[in-house]
């Protein structure tokens, strides 16, 4: 055991640590954002640093959608944060702290614009910031988290000696009701805040009220940070929607902005990356293509085949979206042509080469302004280019009625372990309008033999967030069981 003189030197040494590093423009990672940022910020950097933050928000939400618990949204929300929106400790060397801490500085200011539109996106949006701010607290370093704490004036009062012990048996009536032992004594040292900003500590009984003032203890400090943090934030989303219309004639923001909007209400951050796709040594025939569907194409995609093998054909869009969905999963522009010529059986080859032949080319950027089309995003699929009654392209989750949809997915995923016992849970999921977690759930039953469990999602517990994506995920697993398998069997010929 340490003496509390070693102890004090410790912490002392630990608070020097944190100023000898002051000279940070952005001193600490946790933030309060009451100033916005002021310096010269890109188009570029405007988007990209929005795009990654919202990353990290959208499997916050995904997880609240998935009933996780905090310890698992602590676990999903540090690994993206690792990837995307990194932020490290002021005492770390090999990094560019600054920039890290500029790039959360911008990426917050620039959500705050695109949902402070109504009041629906506010309140969504205080909650992912919260989960957020909640899960870099509980990580940070004791004392940088202290030196952020004392740089601060809350409005929060400390409760004098005299009036501790005039309560004294009411507030050691609080600290009996959730401490595990009955005989622990309050802490010495209380603060007096509105119990309306502490209603989780006030709805579980940990606290004592009076005159409309919660008691709170040092120990519990953090619940009154957090209800801090929402309170600034939600004021800070009401004054940014009155200044908003000042921005309506900037063409440059303004789409960014319905965009970012638009990917947070779908409930998907962004576009899954794609580029290497098609030219990692998976190139696929068209002979493949109907035992591909069968063992790794999502909702959409196997929709998508069905009605093409059903009706040997396909309207415009829905030839535009399970095409580029086929081409970067690797299918080659012969074969695409192959592929679409027999899937048209019932159509003349003059009119397939003058109707749809160029199309098929056009969209591999061989034909028109030659550019390189990308798959339809999740994202996209759900808000762009809405289907028809008479249309088999979108979303399953979201553009099917309840029963067809139910019907469709035992269909699709029964040969792959999915029952009925399975759908009410994934119904649920889509009635609340999380269509991507639904699509997740799925993924998750449909691949268990292949050792996925509740919870892991497309992997490290993300949510499936492109198509391309959930059918690179489902084949690597396959591929990662069939090696292991082999690996087994040569080890046994070899030990034979």
């Amino acid at each position: 055991m340490y003496s509390n003189r070693e102890k004090k030197a410790a912490k002392k040494a630990q608070t020097a640590q944190v100023e000898r590093h002051s000279t940070l423009k952005y001193p600490y990672r946790l933030n309060f954002y009451d100033v916005p940022p002021i310096d010269d910020i890109t188009l570029e950097e405007f988007e990209t640093c929005a795009l990654d933050r919202l990353r990290v928000l959208a499997e916050i939400e995904s997880s609240f959608a998935r009933n996780r618990s905090y310890e698992d949204l602590k676990t999903v929300t540090l690994a993206q944060c690792d990837k995307y929106l990194p932020l490290h400790s002021s005492t770390a060397k090999s990094v560019d702290r600054d920039a890290e801490r500029r790039k959360d500085h911008v990426g917050h200011f620039v959500l705050r614009l695109a949902f402070c539109r109504s009041e629906d996106l506010r309140k969504r949006f205080v909650k992912a910031e919260l989960a957020l701010f909640k899960v870099r607290y509980d990580n940070d370093d004791t004392a940088e988290r202290e030196a952020f704490l004392s740089s601060r004036k809350f409005d929060w009062t400390p409760v004098p000696d005299e009036e501790v012990k005039l309560y004294s048996q009411q507030l050691a009536a609080a600290a009996t009701a959730w401490s595990r032992d009955p005989n622990a004594a309050p802490p010495e040292k209380y603060f007096k805040i509105k119990w309306t900003r502490v209603t989780d500590l006030v709805s579980s009984r940990k606290v004592f009220l009076k005159g409309g003032f919660a008691y709170v203890p040092l120990r519990d400090q953090a619940s009154m940070v957090f209800a801090e943090y929402a309170a600034n934030l939600e004021k800070a989303l009401e004054r940014t929607a009155r200044e908003l219309p000042k921005l309506d004639e900037d063409s440059r923001i303004v789409p960014i902005l319905d965009h970012l909007s638009q990917g947070f209400l779908a409930g998907v951050s962004s576009e899954w990356s794609s580029s290497s796709a098609a030219t990692d040594g998976n190139q696929i025939t068209a002979d493949m293509i109907d035992d591909l569907a069968r063992r790794h194409f999502p909702a959409c995609m196997r929709n998508l085949h069905e009605c093409l093998r059903r009706d040997k054909h396909l309207k415009h869009f829905g030839r535009l979206q399970y095409g580029l969905f086929l081409k970067v999963l690797g299918l080659s522009i012969d074969e695409a042509i192959a592929f679409w010529r027999r899937s048209f059986s019932n159509i003349q080859e003059d009119k397939f080469n003058k109707e749809y032949k160029y199309n098929i080319r056009h969209s591999y950027g061989l034909e028109g302004r030659r550019a390189n089309y990308s798959a339809k995003s999740c994202q996209q699929i759900l808000l762009a280019d809405q289907p028809g009654s008479q249309d088999n392209h979108g979303c399953p989750y979201r553009h099917f009625a309840p029963d067809n949809l139910q019907t469709a997915l035992l269909s699709m995923y029964s040969s792959q372990g999915l029952t009925a016992a399975d759908l009410p849970e994934i119904m649920a999921t889509v009635k609340a309008g999380h269509y991507h977690v639904a699509c997740t759930r799925v993924f998750e039953i449909t691949h268990a033999a292949l050792g996925v469990k509740k919870g892991d999602g497309i992997g490290g517990g993300e949510s499936v967030t492109h198509p391309n994506q959930y059918a690179a995920r489902s084949r690597e697993l396959e591929k990662a069981k069939l090696d292991a398998l082999k690996t087994d069997a040569d080890g046994d010929v070899t030990m034979g």
